[in-house]
């Protein structure tokens, strides 16, 4: 491509699409032309980015129907359903932040750190995977690489955030003594719900089947063994997880640590006697992945705990979009 790309934002209002606009800018995204789209309540409105003023587009059928090269979705799962095809058909590449496309065998699940190679065997969406998968993906690859994993236990910590603006409100109206049940089934503040997304009939939720199905396809290997229990916490930003490892092959910890460090996109702090581990609080508003408490677990006989930490708005989805499509434009540079 010599000329820059023509850019979509759908779902430009909302949380995360607000997010994709600021990591667009603090990264540089070059584009010729910027449409910012949204659904019809949103339309109208006016959006400034880079010192420009851009209206909100209502996105429909013919939305696509104007020279677009890239178009970033976070508008839900009903609405990739419908429009990403659309896209798709008129040249455009999508990357799509809701679970729609995950699963799909002809949809790359595309973590960049991780797994770039899978973007060239794109129809036309690429989808980016759940949250609390993306985190946990940039230490896994790094350790299955060199001591190849036999299973995975997860037990993640997740802010309201993750839930969208009835979330974030729901807690605020807790702390303030209102127990509002919008986003969860029970009050959020002062509470833990082991309760992410709808439960299935074999007892783990939407979210839990998300991070062991994700798991799989990222790493590409699925006989990996993975079991997760995914948490609310009354935390507004950043997800935190325990993960237990268990690999086929020995280590040595400290060579272990240096692999982590070495790995793009992860900070290693793991000093506890001087209370240094990843807290949510620090990496709010970043993009890196923070992983720390690693140490050995004694009962299995090549297994590790780590705790890791990544802001969900940002690394988890907006970040972790953004690099995709800045990827994705490499290729179509080459």
């Amino acid at each position: 491509m010599n000329r820059k790309p023509n850019l979509a934002v759908v779902g430009a209002t909302g949380v995360v699409g607000t997010t994709f606009l600021k990591v667009l800018d603090e990264r540089d995204f070059p584009f010729e032309n910027l449409y910012i789209m949204a659904s019809a309540k949103s339309a109208g409105k006016t959006i400034t980015f880079k010192g420009k003023d851009y209206v909100v587009e209502e996105l429909n059928e013919h939305s696509f129907d104007k020279p677009i090269d890239i178009a970033l979705f976070s508008a839900g799962g009903a609405v990739s359903e419908k429009f990403a095809p659309i896209a798709a058909e008129h040249g455009v590449v999508v990357v799509d932040n809701s679970s729609q496309w995950r699963m799909d065998p002809d949809v790359p699940l595309v973590v960049p750190e991780v797994n770039p190679g899978d973007i060239a065997d794109n129809n036309g969406i690429i989808a980016n995977p759940n949250c609390s998968t993306i985190q946990a993906m940039l230490p896994l690859k790094a350790l299955h690489d060199k001591y190849k994993i036999k299973r995975i236990v997860y037990s993640t910590y997740q802010a309201v955030s993750g839930s969208g603006v009835k979330g974030i409100e729901d807690l605020k109206q807790g702390l303030a003594g209102n127990d509002r049940c919008v986003a969860y089934p029970h009050p959020i503040a002062g509470n833990c719900l082991p309760h992410i997304d709808s439960f299935l009939e074999n007892g783990y939720t939407k979210e839990e089947m998300k991070m062991i199905n994700e798991t799989h396809k990222i790493l590409g290997d699925d006989s990996i063994k993975v079991t997760a229990t995914t948490v609310r916490v009354p935390v507004f930003d950043s997800h935190s997880e325990s993960v237990n490892v268990e690999f086929e092959n020995e280590f040595d910890l400290d060579e272990l640590r240096q692999t982590l460090a070495d790995f793009p996109g992860i900070i290693v702090q793991d000093d506890p006697e001087n209370n240094v581990y990843p807290l949510a609080r620090d990496a709010a508003g970043t993009d890196e992945v923070y992983v720390g408490r690693i140490r050995r677990d004694f009962s299995v006989d090549n297994g590790i705990n780590m705790w890791i930490v990544a802001d969900n708005i940002r690394k988890g989805a907006a970040t972790n979009t953004v690099q995709i499509a800045e990827k994705v434009l490499e290729q179509l540079d080459d």
